[in-house]
């Protein structure tokens, strides 16, 4: 009976610690490369949504150093990703630390500090030397890490505790045309303002051009019944196709929808999380006394949902809200939310000089998101200059294997007549697919089409996806426009 029990409370024991210990694989440097999927959001601590854990943006921070294959570093080997910090204050490599199972963003007084000899300019929110105010020497070292990787819609959480100073502790993230501060926290600030020692701001930007202030399209300002200085919170955002909800310590503080704000509903594109300190000197100046101080974070996760759509990754793209992202490159260090420039890193939708005028990716038409692709039509007495028009991906840009799909996307047909079919294929291989019999859909409403499909090889490295509209399927005089939206693959069971 005595080894009965003593081998039941073993296995209790060994059950309890595998259920509360959050294993972690280390590599030989000591940094952390992989998290057990196991582990819960604050805000479902039963899972019962279905959520998964994004591994190739989530940190436990544990180790003795930063992982670089995860975080960009700013001021890391001299670079310094969109700005080097927000006067006063700059960003500094060695201010960012790993110890005691915690990221540490340090914010310091170094009087002996190089400072980059420039200013830096935000807008309204005003203009400053790094390691100067007014003149007079302000030699504050602040620090921040950018996620390498981006990603589309889920719920994003860390657990963290800002420093006891007139400095922020920011959760953030950007993406293409966009801004989410989940939160921006400061522990003592020394003027009233927008965010006190006990709350807690959120805020949504649209850096869409002209990219100047005021940017901020929703906000949210919540009361704490604590210092954020003073403890650990967990703090979180769930970020769906329409919605966004905030959570503290699992419990939900606010709910956006996109109904809410119409086409300010900007978040729309993959992003990257940000985890930084800045002085904002409408709320007071850190004082040399009460520093060095440290923004802490335990871990940062985000969590998605599994989709059987094989373009989900690239779901925005294909809903024509923005660029497709070739993550295997880094991004440029100039790149702002606001650049809608081609690079290695972010590529568009291609339309020659004669598809442009008929095919044009419009604002405020739309299934989901807050954009399409329209097909303009024409009037009495015009017809259609070339013999087809087209949009194309860029190279590479679609990726399946050999096998049986359903290829879908959502069109909007207007009244009269109409194109009475839309041609897509697949480039290299070339595998053609036709829309047909469009003049028998529902007219003036959001219609799912879709095509059952062979592809006898997979894509190669360039394959594109092209969209077309031919000239033999349209009416002589009088086409009346469409839009296009939402496009999806699925395989076939």
């Amino acid at each position: 009976m005595k080894h009965n029990r003593f081998t039941i409370l073993l296995l209790c024991v060994i059950t309890l610690l595998n259920l509360s210990c959050e294993e972690k694989k280390v590599n030989n440097n000591n940094v952390q490369t992989s998290i057990v999927t196991a582990l819960n959001p604050a805000s479902d601590k039963e899972n019962k949504e279905g959520w998964v854990l994004n591994e190739e943006i989530s940190d436990e921070f544990e180790g003795t150093e930063i992982d670089t294959t995860k975080w960009f570093v700013e001021g890391l080997n001299g670079d310094y990703y969109i700005w080097k910090g927000r006067a006063p204050s700059q960003f500094v490599p060695h201010n960012v630390r790993v110890e005691d199972g915690k990221l540490k963003l340090r914010t310091a007084w170094e009087p002996d500090y190089n400072f980059y000899e420039e200013s830096y300019s935000d807008g309204n929110m005003g203009t400053s030397k790094y390691g100067e105010y007014k003149g007079e020497p302000m030699p504050v070292t602040t620090a921040a890490v950018i996620s390498k990787k981006r990603f589309l819609n889920g719920y994003m959480e860390v657990k963290s505790k800002v420093g006891n100073a007139a400095i922020t502790g920011a959760f953030w993230a950007i993406g293409y045309e966009q801004e989410l501060d989940v939160y921006e926290l400061m522990g003592n600030p020394k003027k009233e303002g927008n965010i006190r020692a006990d709350s807690y701001l959120a805020t949504g930007h649209d850096w869409s051009p002209p990219a100047e202030r005021p940017t901020a399209v929703f906000n949210h300002t919540e009361d704490l019944p604590y210092r954020t200085a003073d403890e650990f919170h967990v703090y979180g955002a769930e970020w769906g196709v329409d919605f966004l909800k905030l959570f503290i310590d699992g419990k939900m503080v606010h709910h956006f929808t996109q109904d809410d704000v119409g086409l300010d509903w900007v978040l729309n594109n993959p992003m990257e999380v940000w985890l930084d300190s800045e002085i904002f000197f409408w709320l007071g100046m850190p004082h040399k006394e009460e520093l060095p101080v440290d923004f802490e974070i335990e871990y940062m996760r985000v969590w998605q949902k599994p989709s059987d759509n094989l373009l989900e990754k690239d779901r925005a793209f294909y809903g024509f809200e923005g660029p497709i992202l070739y993550e295997e490159n880094p991004r440029p260090l100039t790149m702002v939310p606001e650049d809608s420039n081609a690079n290695d890193y972010q590529k568009f939708w291609l339309f020659d000089e004669t598809s442009s005028k008929y095919l044009t990716i419009v604002e405020g038409d739309y299934a989901t998101g807050v954009n399409s692709l329209k097909f303009s039509g024409y009037g009495k007495n015009e017809n259609l200059e070339a013999d087809k028009i087209s949009a194309l991906t860029p190279k590479g840009a679609i990726n399946i294997s050999a096998g049986d799909y359903k290829i879908s996307m959502k069109v909007w047909l207007d009244q009269g007549r109409i194109a009475d079919k839309i041609h897509m294929a697949f480039q290299n291989p070339r595998l053609e697919i036709e829309f047909d019999n469009l003049k028998d859909l529902p007219r003036r409403q959001w219609v799912t089409i879709e095509k059952t499909i062979n592809k006898l090889e997979a894509s190669s490295k360039e394959d594109q996806l092209l969209i077309e509209i031919r000239k033999e399927d349209l009416p002589k005089t009088k086409a009346a426009k469409l839009f296009i939206d939402d496009i999806a693959i699925f395989k076939n069971n």
